[in-house]
């Protein structure tokens, strides 16, 4: 979707990295390509997993993304956003319950067969059919005996019962510990209430963060206020250097019910960025709704990535505890991606002084008729299908309320992408009747990003000049 004139290597641009999940493969493809091309980039900002993407790419980290042994080519990968233990662990006991339950059941159905087939050789005039039924018999006589299966049946019903109670009561008291906020609502949905387990993929890229800025070292990784002010204290110190590029980031407050944006941004336009803009009711300030990396918010970095990975609803939110003399006075709040962030995200870096964007996202429209696919059924995959399907149309808005602010945006998406937002390890696709793997999206990535972006628009001659 172009803007008002071509573009022009000439003029200051914004590289945004849209989407959650498995997105960030797709971004890293796309990396790989504008890196090699040596597209010229000043500011790479993101939502969702776009933040991971922006923040390797402001410290020129971007390679350990795409390489062959890089993050996104790592086996841990394939267990992003599964299930709570607690939630696992409570469908083996349910398992074992419907075990309980299909015993007497089967006790039946092997009567059935046992007596048919003992009837079936007295027709061929076989005494061995007596003696199956009759030792059948004896059998489920021996089983219904006082102290046999009646009581092993009633002991461990109670004992799953109490299992289960214990497994609810731990996780609940464990994520009471954890978030420390107040709350309303029965203790089981602490358990229930967010389905799925964002820890891991936090825990992941912190740890991938903290091997990028060490160079690869083997040093402990220290806690997140520390490793939120190496990073700030790596970007600022080289703002403006070759490789490195002005930072920004939007994750949702759910608290106060509006976008949080983080930004590290070079002189003029971070005094322009972080200084009064006019608002709905006259001029307001933008302390209450920024994070300024270079200045005083550094200790948010790993925050900020945090909360970009805790999806909404179906993950606990990431709680940020801001500092007594910020503008949010020691207040916690809880933050999370918003998946149709992509208009604020346009908003922010048109703030930043922004004259032309390049889009990356990894969702595909369905250009015609007869181009639909089974729905799924699943958990996760219904929720890939409302992401991908949110972030489609939040994009196409987005771009088409944004056409005439810029000088030039291009959007680089593929034409089809049967991965959804949620699966790691791969999916059927119908359209080519073959296992697409999660690994394909960083080479599909790569290829969009030349076809649709570096050979025709890089590559064509500037007739402007």
């Amino acid at each position: 979707m172009p803007g008002r004139e071509p573009y022009s290597p000439k003029h200051r641009t914004a590289l945004v990295l849209a989407g959650t999940g498995t997105a960030g493969a797709y971004h890293a493809g796309v990396l790989r390509a504008m890196n090699e091309a040596g597209v010229r980039v000043d500011l790479v900002a993101g939502h969702g997993m776009g933040v991971v993407g922006a923040c390797f790419v402001a410290i020129d980290g971007g390679s350990r993304l795409w390489a062959p042994d890089g993050f996104w080519r790592q086996r841990a990968v394939g267990r992003f956003y599964r299930w709570r233990p607690v939630l696992r662990m409570l469908s083996w006991v349910a398992v074992a319950v419907l075990a309980l339950v299909l015993v007497p059941l089967g006790l039946l159905a092997g009567g059935l067969v046992t007596y048919a087939a003992a009837f079936v050789l007295q027709l061929a005039h076989l005494n061995a059919g007596v003696s199956i039924a009759d030792g059948y018999a004896w059998l489920v006589h021996q089983a219904f005996q006082p102290g046999m299966l009646p009581s092993w049946l009633a002991q461990g019903a109670l004992l799953l019962a109490v299992v289960a109670l214990v497994l609810l009561a731990v996780a609940s008291m464990r994520a009471r510990l954890q978030h420390r906020h107040r709350e309303r609502g029965r203790f089981w949905w602490r358990v229930f209430g967010a389905p799925l387990d964002a820890r891991q993929v936090v825990a992941f890229w912190h740890a991938a963060l903290w091997r990028l800025i060490t160079g690869g070292t083997k040093v402990p990784l220290p806690g997140s206020l520390e490793l939120s002010r190496r990073y700030a204290e790596v970007l600022s110190d080289n703002l403006g250097q070759p490789g490195f590029r002005e930072l920004l980031a939007v994750v949702h407050d759910i608290d106060t019910r509006r976008d949080l944006v983080m930004a590290a941004l070079t002189e003029p336009h971070r005094s322009v960025f972080f200084g009064r803009r006019p608002g709905t009711a006259g001029w307001m300030p933008r302390a209450g709704d920024t994070l300024d990396l270079v200045g005083a918010d550094r200790d948010h970095v790993t925050d900020v990535l945090a909360a970009a990975l805790s999806l909404p609803v179906v993950t606990e939110s990431w709680p940020v505890t801001f500092a007594p003399e910020s503008f949010w006075s020691g207040e916690t709040h809880r933050l999370c991606d918003r998946p149709d962030a992509i208009g604020r995200l346009l908003e922010e870096a048109l703030a930043a002084g922004v004259e032309q964007v390049v889009v990356v996202s990894a969702t595909s429209e369905s250009p015609e008729p007869h181009t639909l696919t089974e729905p799924r059924i699943d958990g996760r995959g219904r929720l890939g299908e409302w992401l991908a399907a949110d972030q489609t149309a939040s994009m196409r808005d987005a771009l088409r309320a944004r056409a005439g602010s810029f000088r030039s945006i291009q959007l680089i998406r593929p034409a089809h992408n049967p991965i959804g937002p949620l699966e790691f390890t791969g999916t059927y696709d119908e359209r080519s009747d073959r296992v697409q793997l999660f690994g394909e999206l960083l080479d599909r990535g790569y290829e969009d990003a030349y076809r649709q972006f570096i050979e025709p628009v890089v590559g064509a001659p500037d007739l402007t000049s």
